[in-house]
């Protein structure tokens, strides 16, 4: 198989590239460079039509698409340490947490980045005014997962999972972003702190 990531700040490539640090995977990859657009060339689109990072290319030529998916796959292949849970309770919490990372925090973190960092000035339709409005809405969801910290060391409950995977990604880019979680958060700091020591977290 072979990986083809993108280097930091892109939050998605490094979801796998930490996934795969604490599952001990050593995932051969080739890197596609964001900044040189090599991700919207005509041999990466046909591996996927999105043109984004990262993929997973099989042996047999299959490409998995989409960072959670990636490591749906990967949990399948090496399922120790589970990542993704092994009861059922423990598996419908880690997804609900993995889902509210992904569309309460990195939604609006998304917007932010695509309409007003001047990386993105480039690209068409872009609209200064809708992404500062998405600041507060980026504020709003730190606050929430702060309280949802408030009694817990993990998001998803007393282990590390994905869903603590997707939330340290989404904090790190919207810190490259400019708009990182706010002072009040004790919480999430010390959650930050804490997933930020694993050594998965450098990867």
């Amino acid at each position: 198989m072979l990986f083809y990531d993108s280097p930091n700040p892109a939050p998605n490539p490094r979801r796998v590239r930490i996934f795969a640090a604490e599952k001990g995977i050593e995932l051969p990859s080739q890197e596609v460079s964001i900044p040189k657009r090599e991700q919207k060339s005509a041999e990466f689109v046909a591996k996927n039509p999105r043109g984004q990072t990262p993929i997973l290319e099989l042996d047999d030529g299959t490409v998995i698409a989409e960072s959670v998916a990636i490591m749906r796959y990967l949990e399948a292949l090496h399922p120790e340490p589970p990542l993704f849970g092994t009861t059922p309770t423990e598996i419908a919490a880690i997804e609900m947490w993995c889902r509210r990372a992904e569309m309460i925090a990195m939604a609006p973190v998304g917007q932010v980045w695509v309409h007003t960092h001047p990386f993105t000035a480039a690209i068409p339709g872009r609209n200064q005014e809708w992404g500062e409005t998405n600041l507060p809405r980026v504020a709003d969801a730190f606050r929430f997962f702060d309280q949802s910290l408030a009694d817990r060391d993990f998001i998803a409950g007393e282990d590390y999972t994905a869903a603590d995977i997707l939330l340290l990604t989404t904090v790190d880019f919207a810190t490259f972003v400019g708009c990182g979680m706010p002072e009040d958060c004790e919480n999430l700091r010390g959650w930050h702190d804490r997933v930020s020591a694993r050594p998965s977290a450098k990867a």
